[in-house]
């Protein structure tokens, strides 16, 4: 059970998800957190947990975000639950995002669609060049996201 802070609770209310919760959707919580954690409060999850995926460890570790200990989570046991969210959004591709589940309350669902690094194919300094285009490419539109929301309110 996730204790939400007194300090959490104004807070723009984020849950990113991704299939297995295992390094997108990991690292988008670290960046929103790190970016605006003054402003957002954000949690993740998977449609399937997998293990933490160490290639997003070893991106986020090179700008001095720290995910080794973070754990991954089921997008289903947070609706059971009946977390409610200002943001829902999917960072995994479009046909799994349709597998989301229902979550109660006014969340607006956005996707923003980024590669798996869990698909990525080579040598391991070019899986780990890919994962690190994944984690700029997330925390570029993390940084479009927050202006626009920051704007917007």
């Amino acid at each position: 059970m996730v204790i939400i802070e007194k300090s959490d609770m104004k807070k723009i209310r984020v849950l990113f998800i991704c299939v297995h919760n295992s390094a997108r959707s990991q690292m988008a919580q670290a960046l929103l957190l790190h970016l605006a954690g003054d402003r957002f409060y954000a949690e993740s999850a998977g449609l399937e947990p997998g293990e933490l995926n160490p290639l997003a460890v070893e991106v986020m570790n090179e700008i001095s975000i720290d995910i080794s200990n973070n754990t991954t989570d089921s997008v289903f046991a947070y609706s059971r639950q009946k977390r409610e969210y200002d943001y829902i959004i999917t960072v995994c591709d479009a046909a799994n995002a349709e597998r989301c589940p229902y979550f109660p309350g006014k969340a607006k669902r956005l996707h923003f669609g980024f590669a798996d690094p869990s698909t990525f194919t080579g040598t391991s300094e070019e899986k780990l060049a890919k994962t690190r285009e994944v984690r700029n490419e997330i925390k570029k539109t993390l940084e479009n996201f927050i202006e626009k929301i920051i704007t917007d309110n």
